[in-house]
């Protein structure tokens, strides 16, 4: 059995094999991949984050199926569990990772650094290093707190720090860049030995060539597939009182793969297919993975991008921040965004289509104008109920769910 439920984790190694660098991929699975930038041996001393325990509050969790990696080393596993990622993705939208190469003591060290951002960065030099998203739609650099309106006149507690894939494309606050190897590593690590098994196993699934989706995320082409830092901070009772509790509003992700370290303070949840809000359940050393708005136009609608918020911590993690270490990608800027026609797969179920193709953006003008836009422009209320607010992106509408 390829899918297993949470308690049976299988702890075997991943395999390793040679990757070549740049915008080719190695035929089949792969594996692992050796950074261009090797973190020295004796890596830089930064302050241990230390995580909440996790709830034993009694939560209504999602019931996601854990895809073990390590089965894509042959041909056989991948369509195994290409079968199975398509069932998730066509449910819960939401689907586990393990085996993916990363160990326990690998993945706290990057929660390690990813705090250095926050902790170990002054205010006015974050100020430097602020992202000027409404103007440039990236959001490499910054996001400071309050920058989002979340409702009713309560603006958002949660900064990110975001680096572009190429760590050398901007310069990094002072404590960061004696870590830019690690991070480096890291993000060539999720790219190749994370980011690419998936596309392949969603090409397979799409009956399409194992790097059709691949050969649209290069790792050195012009594009914002970034790592991002997150850190959620507890708010007022008032604050809480005119959100209902809601932190970030049910929304879709804008690129193609979010792949999220999964880490122990509750507090994600997705919109179930029955209306209802389902928990996402911490399970350690797992990485939580859906699908963006990027791959719904090039699947024509068959993996559908995920609804999903963030919500108030249960009681017994609330006086607690909340540190998220992610990676968000998207396809090459050129790609345009729309269904790989060549699926026999869409051809046997059809195209659901969110605009014309004629209409269709490339990647760098969703990116940008998602970028700019959310949390900044002005929402309206839906026909279809109070509960769903909408904008226009590029003559595409976008929801968001209160």
């Amino acid at each position: 059995m390829t899918v297993c439920r949470p308690g049976g984790l299988k702890k075997s190694a991943v395999h390793t094999h040679d990757l070549r660098h740049g915008n080719q991929s190695a035929p089949g699975p792969v594996l692992s991949h050796t950074p261009s930038t090797m973190p020295s041996l004796t890596v830089p001393h930064v302050p241990h984050y230390t995580h909440p325990a996790a709830t034993q509050q009694e939560l209504d969790y999602a019931d996601l199926a854990i895809i073990d990696l390590s089965k894509a080393g042959d041909a056989q596993g991948r369509v195994e569990l290409a079968a199975q990622v398509r069932e998730a993705m066509k449910t819960q939208g939401f689907f586990y990772i393990v085996n993916h190469g990363y160990t326990e003591a690998q993945t706290e060290r990057m929660f390690d650094i990813a705090d250095v951002s926050f902790s170990g960065v002054e205010a006015e030099e974050k100020r430097v290093y602020t992202a000027q998203m409404k103007q440039t739609g990236s959001y490499q650099g910054y996001k400071p707190r309050q920058y989002w309106h979340v409702d009713n006149g309560v603006r958002d507690q949660l900064e990110h720090y975001n680096i572009n894939r190429d760590v050398t494309k901007k310069q990094h606050p002072e404590a960061l860049r004696p870590l830019l190897p690690e991070i480096d590593a890291f993000a060539r690590h999720t790219h190749f030995n994370v980011l690419h098994p998936i596309l392949r196993l969603m090409a397979v699934g799409l009956e399409l060539p194992e790097e059709e989706l691949v050969n649209l995320h290069g790792f050195s082409s012009v594009g914002e597939t970034y790592v991002r830092f997150m850190k959620y901070y507890p708010r007022s009772a008032e604050d809480e009182l005119n959100t209902k509790n809601v932190w970030l509003k049910g929304h879709t992700d804008f690129g193609t793969i979010t792949v999220l370290y999964s880490q122990p303070v509750a507090a994600l949840q997705i919109l179930g297919t029955d209306g209802k809000w389902k928990w996402i359940k911490h399970l350690e050393n797992a990485l939580v993975i859906n699908a963006g708005d990027a791959m719904e136009f090039l699947s024509g609608g068959y993996y559908k991008a995920t609804i999903h918020r963030v919500v108030q911590p249960p009681p017994d993690q609330r006086n607690h921040t909340r540190l998220g270490v992610f990676y968000f990608a998207m396809t090459d800027d050129n790609v345009r965004l729309v269904p790989l026609a060549s699926s026999p797969v869409l051809q046997r179920v059809g195209f659901t289509r969110r605009c014309e193709d004629k209409d269709a953006p490339d990647m760098e003008a969703w990116r940008r104008g998602r970028t700019s836009a959310y949390g900044q422009s002005e929402l309206k209320v839906a026909t279809a109920g109070a509960e769903v607010e909408e904008e226009v992106i590029g003559g595409v509408v976008v929801r968001h769910y209160n």
